[in-house]
């Protein structure tokens, strides 16, 4: 799963990296993303036929929900079912989205001790994760989830689940349906295809300091690497 990431470049730059219109209205950085908290997301928005940068809630309430409690048990939903689950299957045929990171943590046993390790590109470049997002409410309340997928390579050696991650090239694409009337003109197995291990080779894994698992905790300091740790 991806239950804590980075994102903490500026509205200005991800507005210019995604050329999308910037709609956040004073979304801020933060180094410790965790569940229900407000994120940047990429969309595609009919008002402005445009990419916008917007601001959801982290954890995907479906329309039909009757309140937004069960929000932060649907942060992910996995690549293999997101077709198919009623919760997903339609926002992944209409309303899909970019969630821009510059990493993301989990953690590992290691004897008594969980030790959290930081999945990053090594060139500092921006990550866009797959997302999708739904409208919840009376004032449609933007909420939305980060797809997951098997991971691979030197990754699976902290976790089994990654974010599906996808390369610039792929960008349009997976925003492409809401453009259309029903989404039916893409190929959700293309979608859907995770990054090659060659690809994730750029993608270091460091370990860091346990200030990352308390929610409370934010900033720059959190990837700093503890004293002694367990290296990749």
């Amino acid at each position: 799963m991806c239950g804590r990431y980075a994102t903490t470049r500026s509205e200005a730059d991800l507005s210019d990296l995604f050329e999308a219109i910037d709609v956040t209205e004073g979304l801020g950085p933060s180094w410790n993303v965790a569940p229900t908290d407000p994120v940047p997301v990429v969309r595609v928005s009919q008002s402005h036929d445009a990419r916008v940068l917007d601001t959801a809630r982290w954890g995907l309430v479906p329309p039909w929900a009757t309140d937004t409690r069960g929000a932060a048990r649907m942060i992910n939903a996995r690549s293999e079912t997101v077709a198919t689950s009623p919760a997903f299957a339609p926002s992944f045929a209409r309303r899909r989205c970019l969630v821009p990171a510059d990493g993301w943590f989990e953690w590992l046993r290691d004897g008594k001790q969980k030790q959290a390790y930081y999945m990053t590109p090594a060139n500092g470049e921006a990550l866009a994760f797959a997302g999708i997002w739904a409208p919840w409410g009376p004032e449609s309340l933007l909420t939305c989830s980060v797809l997951t997928t098997a991971a691979i390579g030197h990754l699976k050696r902290v976790h089994d689940r990654m974010p599906l991650i996808l390369p610039r090239d792929r960008w349009a694409a997976w925003l492409g349906a809401e453009s259309s009337s029903n989404g039916e003109d893409s190929n959700p197995a293309e979608l859907l295809r995770p990054m090659t291990e060659r690809e994730l080779e750029a993608i270091k894994v460091r370990p860091v300091g346990p200030a990352v698992g308390n929610v409370r905790n934010n900033g720059a300091h959190l990837l700093e690497p503890p004293a002694e740790a367990r290296l990749f």
